[in-house]
């Protein structure tokens, strides 16, 4: 369950990204509260979704499972609202369990640092508390993480057990089994017993399409260094396990449109749509293109601009690399930075520091994670720059609404499906 979730910022909407951001957060202080600083370490995009998914279905309003947390260096150290409350501790409890078992594989098949028998000991040590603390803490909300355990557990004597030729689907089984528990429990957090069943069902194919997608990713890999992978062990050729991928996505989305949920848009969006982006993204149908710069849906021009009349158009982003553009006798552009310490469009770059104290801005800047979240002016040079996360963030988005076809009166659909417009579908097929 690690690394099929990637949202771009620009696909969605600003309440869709302060509630993603929440989740995230959410997740990051229920691992450090409930098994300590190390722990934090287990924080992904996937795990996640459990908390999405209790929030989702509960009937409480979006800040009744909220509090406000302290500054933090990876948030620029400024506060904000994270989830809390069970769906966090479960999302926290399934991360740390997954965690321990993908540390635990790394040991058993030697990889990389993990070879050395003093690393792999630790590895081990810390792979045991793990997996006591996530049992424990996984028992408060009711959830036993025996099943995903034992599914690890499953899993190596498949790959053994395995004849040549045999299902690719065979190997697949003790991953969807955990996943499929992990989200149908959602629904008991939540109280929605009903959409237990196609909770487990969407659970059981997320399952199912991530360890497609890691073997797909890790075939040439493994090839080159002789390691195990089920798609070259069973024979499955790409265009198989793509069209097994597709299928697994569809059956998300039927899935997602028999449960019943308070609050659908998050929801939707990583689950209907970001699975099938990961299929193009693994399989290489989808390029990289930047959802501000499309031209086929009649609302952008081919370098940014936007069309008149379209009121939920943003201005086209200035890249840092490239003069500040001229402005004669007209307003400075708005995604120009303006005010006290900035160059003026078109005036001469500002004075470069020297090494030294270049170094000491840098490792202040360092130390406090600007570099890394937030525009900030560059140690050296002193032009604006983004945080190193936005200039290098897979902005694959530009299908995430090539089918979705959103109320424009009251959303900006490429802003997050269906956010905010009412419309309980977004008009494609899920």
């Amino acid at each position: 369950m690690f690394g099929i979730i990637r949202p771009c910022r620009h696909g969605l909407s600003e309440r869709l990204r302060a509630s993603w951001t929440a989740h995230l957060c959410g997740l990051c202080l229920a691992l450090r509260d409930d098994h300590g600083q190390l722990a934090r370490t287990a924080t992904n995009y996937d795990g996640l979704i459990i908390s999405v998914l209790v929030e989702a279905q509960s009937a409480a309003g979006d800040g009744a499972g909220r509090r406000t947390a302290g500054p933090c260096p990876l948030r620029g150290m400024r506060t904000a609202s994270v989830a809390r409350g069970e769906g966090a501790r479960l999302a926290a409890a399934v991360s740390l369990a997954l965690a321990s078992v993908k540390i635990r594989d790394h040991v058993e098949d030697r990889d990389g640092v993990f070879a050395r028998r003093s690393v792999a000991a630790g590895a081990r040590a810390v792979t045991r508390r793990w997996d006591r603390r996530s049992a424990g803490s996984a028992s408060v909300v009711g959830f036993d993480t025996a099943v995903l355990l034992d599914a690890a557990a499953r899993q190596g004597e498949l790959e053994r057990a395995l004849p040549a030729g045999g299902s690719v689907l065979l190997v697949t089984e003790p991953t969807e089994t955990a996943t499929a528990a992990a989200f149908a429990h959602t629904a008991a957090l939540a109280g929605r017993p009903g959409n237990a069943a196609p909770l487990a069902e969407a659970g059981r194919l997320f399952g199912r399409l991530a360890h497609l997608l890691d073997a797909a990713e890790d075939q040439s890999a493994d090839a080159a260094s002789g390691a195990w992978n089920p798609l070259t062990a069973t024979g499955t050729d790409r265009a198989e396990a793509e069209r097994l991928c597709r299928d697994a996505v569809h059956g998300i989305r039927l899935a997602l449109k028999d449960v019943e949920l308070t609050d659908r848009a998050l929801v939707h969006v990583l689950l209907a749509h970001e699975p099938g982006r990961a299929v193009d993204r693994v399989f290489g149908h989808a390029g990289h293109t930047d959802c501000r710069v499309r031209a086929e849906d009649g609302t952008r021009t081919t370098d940014g601009t936007p069309l008149a009349g379209n009121p939920y158009q943003a201005p086209p982003r200035h890249d840092p690399n490239q003069p500040p553009p001229q402005a004669p006798g007209g307003p400075v552009p708005p995604w120009v930075p303006q005010g006290p310490g900035f160059t003026p469009p078109g005036g001469p770059p500002p004075g470069r520091r020297n090494l030294l104290a270049g170094c000491a801005v840098w490792a202040l800047m360092g130390c406090t994670c600007q570099l890394l979240c937030c525009e900030h002016d560059h140690p050296f040079s002193g032009e604006r720059r983004e945080g190193f996360c936005a200039r290098h963030e897979c902005c694959d988005c530009g299908n995430c609404c090539d089918a979705c076809q959103c109320c424009g009166e009251n959303a900006d659909c490429c802003g997050g499906c269906c956010d905010g417009c009412g419309c309980d579908g977004c008009g494609c097929d899920c």
